[in-house]
């Protein structure tokens, strides 16, 4: 099973994220898991199905150890593991630090969820090896 690790240290992101990704999770194209901390993300990294997780789509701004701290640690686990940050910051100098530290995509608050949904079509592409699907309404 494809999975897709989301951090974030606001309780009310996973439902907001099950509410945007229904269609993809009902249809089984990939599960969700959720952190609520760095820490936390780290440690569902270490566990047995870590090597299900094909994206991991982090906060930035979180209490103790935060979405720019984590990166290095993450790809210090797994290199090539697509990892986009998420802020509401988005200053050139974050996202300048976001990029040298690994991340792939750099998204900003409120989060353009059709955009991200496109984003997150193209991985699962990638990990699948097709062409992502069409946009909707595109032809």
């Amino acid at each position: 099973m494809l999975r897709i690790l989301v951090v974030d240290d606001e309780p009310d992101v996973e439902a907001l994220f099950r509410q945007q990704f229904r269609r993809e999770l009902r249809d089984g194209q990939c599960v969700m898991d959720f952190a609520l901390s760095a820490e936390a993300a780290l440690l569902k990294l270490d566990e047995a199905v870590a090597g299900e997780i094909i994206l991991l789509v982090s906060d930035i701004n979180m209490p103790g150890m935060s979405g720019l701290d984590l990166l290095p640690l993450v790809k210090a686990r797994r290199p090539d593991l697509p990892v986009f940050m998420i802020s509401a910051y988005g200053d050139g100098a974050t996202m300048a630090q976001a990029a040298a530290r690994g991340a792939s995509k750099f998204l900003t608050k409120p989060v353009d969820f059709p955009g991200l949904k496109r984003e997150v079509g193209a991985v699962l592409a990638s990990v699948r090896g097709m062409a992502p699907p069409p946009a909707p309404g595109v032809t």
